[in-house]
């Protein structure tokens, strides 16, 4: 079935969008106004902002503005045109054709065409990007048909293939500034080019990154602000004060935590939003090794769901942003699973699943003794290892609690030297892209981080990921996915908390911030602010 639309229809109903779903308060009130400075805090500071060559998340908010993806997304997940103004997809499922904007140049004013979509695919990313790889690996070809018409066809069916060219996932880079040399070290990733709204100016590193506005840019009129500064304020106390003083007018993701949302949503001169999250899915748990004992026991890892209270760590630790996690798929997202096997709060289930165990109580109270390994994320995290504690406790279950920095927690949960810690990951709008690879025996990489590190294998799970993945009917992966739910929900390979929702705040002055599912991480090119 096609699913191409005529090209200026397709590209004025994506305007039309943006509006309509952009978030009630922080939408356009009135006429966008041109000219204004933005001060966004960026969390940590980026290590660089060439988006090809890194994917953090402070990356991903400063160069979402400088790069772009062939498409984004609203808020439902369904795929909007960016530098592809228009796509089809072939019956079989194996052939995407993407018809690009025909006037987007570069910051260097070179012109964007279809050959830096065929280098940056075929050739860049596969070398860079580890999650475009796994992507971009399954095509067959990858193909210029003129300038402005790209073609990829799939070796088979891939179900989310256009979820894939988001900015994150699959940033555009310049073929003639990058072709023939080594990507990491090019002089150019210094001065970040893109075709985005902004451009990079200056960064002052440990105190801000300054992007300027495009007055090049493909799209007419935009973009409406004058700059951006990204604001580098490693403390979390200062983090709330600049944007209670109004010298910072956004927050996202971990910038502020979850203790102190409470007073600053009350704040006169900011507006709150959990929108514009939905690509991402974030889903924390706590990872448990399952190749250690008592953990390889999947009763012992059915009683630790029992043992722990979701509702409590949603209302008492994370103030009420978020939903209990009820499995391995977001809700918000494609697939998700209702109907499976429920973990209500229930110490005495707990405590009757570590007896069947033959785990009982010693003379102490205590039946078995665990590690865990605290995310060195903030103090959240350290208060949800203190509850952690304290509820296995009340089933006899003794937990040491572990604390590392950033790098010590990477190099530890990679390599497998741990017994249990708390993660969280993305779901990037659909689970063969960000939920099979947790899961899948296929991807247990020692020293990989953010892949199967817990050792779960189950090959009828890893049959129903790869038949979901390659099925070309939503109807047909919504019955694979749904039955690999069930049975890891039975397994529990980790024991899900929340699906995570983070706060993101914005200064009543600034309209259009949050307009798409990439919420913080879109371009910008709509943003503006009121001037009184």
């Amino acid at each position: 079935m096609s699913m191409r639309l005529p090209t200026l229809r397709h590209t004025l109903t994506a305007a039309a969008l943006a509006a309509a779903l952009a978030i009630p308060g922080l939408a356009a009130a009135q006429d966008p106004q041109r000219g204004g400075t933005m001060n966004i805090i960026v969390q940590p500071e980026p290590p660089l902002l060439v988006l090809g060559l890194n994917q953090q998340g402070p990356t991903q908010t400063v160069a979402g503005k400088i790069y772009q993806g062939l498409l984004t997304y609203d808020f439902n997940l369904k795929p909007r045109p960016e530098l592809a103004e228009s796509w089809e997809v072939s019956p079989d499922g194996r052939t995407y054709t993407f018809r690009l904007v025909k006037n987007a140049k570069w910051h260097d004013g070179k012109p964007f065409t279809a050959h830096d979509v065929v280098f940056t695919t075929k050739t860049f990313l596969m070398e860079t990007h580890p999650r475009a790889r796994a992507v971009f690996a399954r095509c067959e070809s990858i193909e210029a048909v003129d300038d402005h018409t790209v073609r990829f066809v799939l070796k088979e069916p891939f179900g989310p293939f256009l979820q894939a060219f988001e900015v994150s996932s699959a940033p555009m880079m310049p073929k003639h500034i990058y072709e023939g040399t080594d990507y990491k070290t090019n002089p150019a990733n210094a001065t970040p080019i893109g075709t985005g709204p902004f451009k990079f100016k200056e960064w002052t590193k440990g105190s801000n990154i300054h992007l300027v506005r495009n007055d090049e840019y493909w799209k007419s009129g935009k973009p409406y602000l004058d700059e951006i500064y990204f604001r580098v304020i490693p403390d979390a106390a200062s983090r709330s004060v600049a944007l209670e003083q109004g010298t910072v007018q956004q927050t996202q993701f971990n910038d502020i935590e979850t203790f102190d949302v409470p007073r600053l949503k009350a704040l006169p001169n900011v507006e709150m939003t959990t929108k514009g999250y939905e690509f991402f899915a974030p889903l924390s748990w706590i990872e448990i090794n399952t190749r250690v004992k008592p953990l390889d026991d999947k009763r012992f890892r059915q009683a630790m769901m029992h043992a722990i209270d979701r509702g409590f760590i949603r209302d008492k630790i994370w103030f009420g942003l978020g939903r209990p996690a009820t499995g391995p798929v977001n809700s918000v997202t494609r697939f998700h699973e209702p109907d499976v096997r429920k973990y209500p709060f229930d110490p005495k289930k707990a405590e009757a699943l570590l007896d069947e165990m033959g785990l009982k109580k010693g003379a102490d109270g205590t039946r078995a003794k665990v590690k865990l390994l605290v995310m060195p994320y903030g103090e959240t995290w350290t208060r949800l290892g203190e509850y952690v504690k304290q509820a296995m406790k009340r089933v006899g279950v003794d937990v040491t609690l572990e604390t590392t920095d950033s790098a010590g927690w990477v190099n530890r949960v990679s390599n497998w030297d741990y017994e249990l810690t708390f993660n969280f990951v993305y779901q990037y709008g659909d689970p063969a892209l960000g939920v099979s690879r947790t899961y899948v025996s296929d991807n247990i990489r020692k020293g990989v981080m953010f892949s199967n590190t817990m050792g779960y294998a189950n090959p009828q799970v890893d049959t129903l990921f790869a038949q979901a993945a390659k099925a070309v009917k939503d109807e047909e992966r919504q019955q694979l996915y749904s039955a690999a739910q069930k049975i890891l929900v039975e397994d529990v390979p980790v024991a899900w908390l929340l699906e995570m929702e983070f706060p993101t705040f914005v200064d009543k002055r600034f309209k259009n911030a949050v307009t798409s599912a990439i919420g913080v991480n879109e371009s910008y090119d709509g943003a503006y602010m009121v001037k009184k």
